[in-house]
């Protein structure tokens, strides 16, 4: 009978080796703040592995389409030509509203909100572990890309990026349950925080009061607190709200608007920098600075 080990204990030992450089590797990974440097250096030199993977997934769907049957083709044309009537008398509604709104904001003498510059992006790969919500897309540090950077979709907000190397950039999407951020209800403005759930289809309302007029159906959209993502982006549509009867709070869960499993192109924000309370110090006085810090600190704690 052939032995096992036919090269004596070499092949154990060598095991061994690689078992305790593993561990020595999740350990550093875990202790060391320079690792984080090592992971976008090998973030970058996998890249080229991703897009080589993403790349059959790209032919077949140019293929679907390259042979699809003549008669969907004419199908979904009619169906576009008819979305375009329709967008088209949403935009004549929108201009007239644009210019109400312009006429209302001379009134108040109100400042004019800047759009938010953007850029686009597609999806390379998604973390393969079922109980973290992460992605990768084809953008990084040479498309200007920065950790913090909101994440939107078609639909709403997807996520925010959290770590970015030369070619690519990680997402930690809404869903992720360590992903956490400031929201208000669009009917009312009452404010709450949004945490993921774990699952792609559910995120939970933090923290709502017992009496607070928060409904099935309500859109909730970004704050803008704690200057990470602009106001006013959709976000999630709550799908439920229970009263438990003593307790103070309500248990209220809500859907992400974005298409978190299908989307495949996304735009990456740009929003402005927040101003440094610092720099207001020579034209506003002290009381009002004083006060400021006191309303900024209370922001980035609600948003915690």
């Amino acid at each position: 009978m052939k032995p096992l080990f036919s090269h004596g204990p070499l092949p154990v030992y060598r095991l061994l080796v690689c078992g305790a450089l593993a561990v020595g590797l999740m350990v550093a990974d875990l202790r060391l703040a320079r690792m984080e440097e090592v992971r976008a250096q090998l973030s970058t030199l996998v890249a080229p592995i991703q897009w080589v993977v993403s790349l059959p997934s790209d032919v077949l769907s140019w293929s679907t389409l390259a042979l699809s049957d003549q008669r969907a083709l004419v199908e979904e044309n009619q169906r576009l030509r008819e979305q375009i009537l329709t967008l088209s008398h949403r935009v004549q509604r929108m201009a007239d509203l644009t210019a109400e709104n312009v006429r209302l904001r001379e009134l108040l003498a109100a400042a004019r909100q800047q759009e938010v510059p953007f850029i686009t992006a597609e999806l390379l790969s998604l973390d393969p572990d079922p109980f973290a919500h992460q992605m990768v897309v084809d953008r990084g540090r040479r498309d200007g890309v920065r950790v913090g950077q909101p994440v939107m979709d078609a639909a709403g907000l997807v996520g925010q990026v959290t770590s970015v190397s030369a070619y690519s950039s990680r997402v930690l999407m809404v869903a992720d349950a360590s992903h956490a951020l400031p929201v208000r209800v669009n009917r009312n403005g009452l404010r709450f925080i949004l945490q993921g759930g774990g699952h792609y289809d559910r995120l939970n309302v933090l923290h709502v009061p017992d009496t607070a007029d928060i409904r099935q159906g309500d859109l909730l959209v970004t704050s803008g607190l704690a200057g990470r993502f602009p106001p006013g982006y959709p976000v999630a549509r709550v799908g439920e709200v229970v009263h438990d009867p003593g307790e103070p709070f309500a248990r209220v869960t809500a859907e992400p608007v974005a298409q978190l499993q299908r989307s495949r192109h996304f735009l990456l924000l740009f929003p402005p920098e927040r101003r440094p309370l610092e720099a207001w110090e020579g034209e506003l006085s002290a009381v009002a600075v004083e006060a400021a810090r006191a309303v900024a600190g209370a922001d980035d704690e609600e948003a915690r």
